[in-house]
Parts: structure tokens; sequence; C-alpha cells
């Protein structure tokens, strides 16, 4: 006999059934559109468009010198917040389940580097590169700044200035501009150049041609 001529109970239990595995289905199909928990990142930039727009309006100029540099003339990593320091809070936005002592110390976390693609349980582990290095920033002009300013570069949480990265890979890029060095994840290669453009706009920073030629050909690839 057909489902409607079927025993009232019946019917009640495949409607039941229905109900059940139609829930199942629902939530499944939540699951699967939300995947799993995004990655934390600084703040993005905007998009390659408006950083070729932002790119061209930059002064060309040759680097200055590095007469005079010295990180101190940065101060960092000053307090955030509470007893949280710059790298604190840069180890706490860009990591996953990060867990904290009574001094903000990470104590826990994973921490995924966009520059190569690697993974990373302990914050010894991770550097807070500076996308503009401070070296990069004084030759193009911040030499001619305050303190304060540059002390405001230096912790810039605000801007996409600031990421936590493998730490052996921060250290080979050193002060190097686009044209020297990029990340060794070839697919981060469009992000670093919007995040280098912004922050050179940002902060009216110059770049030399061999730096914004290595740019252009990046943000023209995006």
């Amino acid at each position: 006999m057909s489902d409607m001529q079927c025993h009232p109970t019946r019917r009640r239990v495949y409607a039941r059934r229905a109900s059940v595995f139609g829930g199942f289905v629902a939530l499944l199909g939540t699951l699967v559109l939300s995947g799993p928990t995004a990655q934390a990142s600084p703040p993005a930039p905007p998009s390659a468009a408006t950083a070729r727009t932002q790119l061209a309006s930059l002064t060309v100029k040759a680097e200055g010198s590095s007469d005079g540099y010295s990180r101190d003339k940065f101060p960092h990593w000053i307090t955030q917040s509470g007893s949280c320091n710059t790298r604190e809070e840069v180890l706490k936005r860009d990591g996953e389940n990060v867990q904290t002592d009574s001094s903000c110390a990470a104590t826990s976390g994973t921490w995924y580097s966009e520059y190569d693609g690697e993974t990373w349980s302990a914050s010894s582990d991770v550097d807070i590169d500076h996308v503009v290095p401070l070296s990069e920033a004084w030759k193009s002009g911040a030499n001619s700044w305050t303190t304060a300013q540059r002390q405001a570069f230096a912790n810039d949480l605000t801007h996409s200035q600031l990421i936590a990265v493998t730490d052996n890979v921060n250290q080979s890029k050193g002060d190097q501009d686009p044209a020297e060095w990029l990340p060794p994840r070839s697919a981060y290669h469009c992000m670093y150049a919007r995040m280098w453009v912004s922050v050179k706009y940002t902060y009216e920073l110059t770049l030399d041609s061999a730096e914004k030629s290595a740019l252009s050909g990046i943000l023209n690839g995006c």
C-alpha cells in the first residue's frame, strides 16, 4: 500500500524520521558553509587596485643614508593596555587559542606564519615583523620625524605594519625592501605588497625606483 494509506502510527514515525534527517542535513550544511575558524591577522590593507593608485602617488627618491639610525630612536615595545606591550598584543591577535599569564606573556597557543606557511606552538619561535622595517623607514623620511612619531610607527596596531612570523624568516629579511626580499611563500606576495604600500602611503614615506618597480610588478599580477 502507498505511504498515504499506511497506518497513522507508522506515518508519525516516518514524519519524525524525516524531521530528524532534515535537521541533520541543515546542521551539516551550516558546518560546511562556516568552515574552520579563520586565522587572525593584521588589519587588512586596501585592495590591490587602491594600492596601485597609492603607489603611483608616492615620491620616488634615492634611498637616504642610514647615518644616525638606531632602533632606540623608534621606542618599542610600548605598553598598550594593562600589562600588555605591543609584541604581546600582536601575539594575542595573530595567534589562536593564546593563553597569557598575569604579566601578559603568552604561555600557550599556535601561530601560523604567513611568510613561510609554518605553524609554531612556542611564542619564542615567533618574531613581530615591522612590514616596513625601521631602518627602511629611517632612510625613507623617518629620520626627520620626532621620537613620538617614530614610536607611533614602531608600535602601530591600526595599520598593516606589524605581523607575527617565523623568527628566522624575519631575521633573513632584515631591513630589505621588496626589490631585495619577499616572503618565501609566494602566495603571500600580493598581500605583502599591499601592506607595504599602505604603510608607506599612510606615513608619507618615499621609495626608490627599484622598490617601486618590484611593487608595481607584484600588484599588477594580483
